[in-house]
């Protein structure tokens, strides 16, 4: 998938709140690394980037305003003229302009990348999926955590992970991996 001008990079969420220790044991370890490849892949194409920042208004929340979990992780710094979206719930689509935005710029096809795959990124991919754009999901570019089932067992974050994924894919969006955007024969 080779990023054209009707491709736009989604980074969801990717702020120093999601290294608190409370979120537990996480998958991808190399998720960040990823999404520096990913960045520079698009700065050097002159794509399209949107970072989506969580604004929670939680008082004991690490991604709130003010706190030093809320800026972004030095992986996914906003360059200069890089757009920055602020959302407030877990869709970067509800509350803000960012619709309006990638349709304004004609961008219909959306790569997204970010944290959490069971949250965030999944709310996005399957709102942008829904609104008609051709969206694809970075898989190894997103990361999760363990997280107890309904049935109080508790899956490991690669298990919640290939669950959203499995849920996501075909349906809402294609899942592929960084190497199938950022090498030469690739197509997103």
């Amino acid at each position: 998938m080779i990023p054209d001008s009707t491709s736009a990079l989604l980074i969801i969420d990717l702020q120093n709140a999601i290294d608190h220790r409370s979120w537990g044991v996480r998958n991808n370890p190399q998720a960040e690394s990823n999404i520096a490849l990913l960045l520079k892949a698009w700065r050097t194409n002159q794509r399209p980037i949107y970072h989506i920042r969580h604004d929670s208004g939680e008082p004991q929340s690490h991604y709130r305003p003010g706190q030093p979990g809320h800026r972004f992780k030095p992986e996914a710094m906003p360059a200069p003229g890089e757009t920055v979206i602020a959302k407030r719930t877990n869709s970067a689509f509800i509350g803000t302009d960012l619709e309006a935005r990638l349709r304004a710029a004609g961008h219909t096809r959306l790569c997204i990348a970010g944290v959490i795959t069971n949250n965030s990124v999944e709310a996005t991919v399957r709102m942008a999926g829904n609104l008609g754009f051709e969206t694809y999901l970075i898989e190894d570019a997103c990361f999760t955590f363990a997280k107890k089932d309904w049935s109080g067992v508790l899956r490991s974050a690669e298990e919640v992970h290939a669950m959203t994924l499995a849920n996501l894919h075909g349906e809402y969006c294609t899942v592929i991996k960084t190497a199938g955007i950022v090498e030469p024969a690739s197509a997103c």
